[in-house]
């Protein structure tokens, strides 16, 4: 395999390698959607079980951080979507400006699910010997509290590490349009991210109704 310029040996052309990694992509993605798709029925098959500690488990959660946290992704795809349009008309420096704010707002989003992890730590809320949802509650109540804590680490865990993934992303990105890299001609990295992120981000705005917004009233 060689490559010229930015058109790798085994395509012909720009818009050959494009779409390869486009399709690829989307294969990828599709995986991963079948890989949260499952997480989503275990935790709808057993929220439909125990409706009632499900609801008060929900209601434990900081719902100002997670509102919070929508907006800030919300706001990140805004910013990740300026930046594929700005490397598909070759403005170099907002390229690089826009994914900067990309990453600014994903590291806050973290942040932030640090501060809520730490909550439920000090609430006692973490599944395992020290967990305790309610004092005085019965052995089945608590046990069902930490069902859902559990799938409420297990899925908020995995969307993090999406993330952290997508930031190590966006910091070669950075780099590479900071060298000019991207061009009109080739932009394909950046739009590839944008895929990524965009998928990360609405995993997260099924995540949080499901897991925040249950029997609030």
């Amino acid at each position: 395999m060689h490559r010229t310029g930015e058109l790798f040996g085994q395509f012909e052309t720009m818009d050959q390698q494009r779409e390869s990694a486009s399709l690829g992509m989307w294969v990828f993605l599709t995986t991963e959607v079948l890989f949260f798709g499952g997480m989503f029925m275990t935790y709808t098959l057993n929220r439909s079980t125990y409706p009632e500690i499900f609801g008060e488990a929900s209601r434990s959660i900081n719902l100002t951080l997670g509102a919070f946290n929508t907006v800030v992704l919300i706001g990140s795809s805004l910013t990740m979507a300026m930046s594929v349009w700005a490397a598909s008309v070759g403005k170099k420096q907002l390229v690089t400006m826009f994914l900067i704010l990309t990453l600014i707002l994903g590291s806050i989003f973290l942040g932030v699910k640090g501060i809520e992890y730490h909550e439920k730590f000090v609430e006692h809320h973490v599944p395992g010997l020290n967990f305790s949802f309610e004092p005085g509650a019965s052995v089945a109540t608590n046990a069902h509290a930490q069902l859902f804590f559990s799938l409420y680490f297990a899925m908020t865990g995995l969307h993090a590490v999406h993330m952290i993934v997508g930031a190590g992303l966006l910091i070669w990105l950075i780099k590479e349009s900071m060298r000019g890299r991207f061009t009109a001609e080739y932009n394909t990295p950046v739009e590839m991210v944008g895929l990524y992120w965009h998928f990360v981000d609405i995993v997260w705005i099924f995540l949080f109704p499901l897991l925040y917004l249950i029997d609030r009233h």
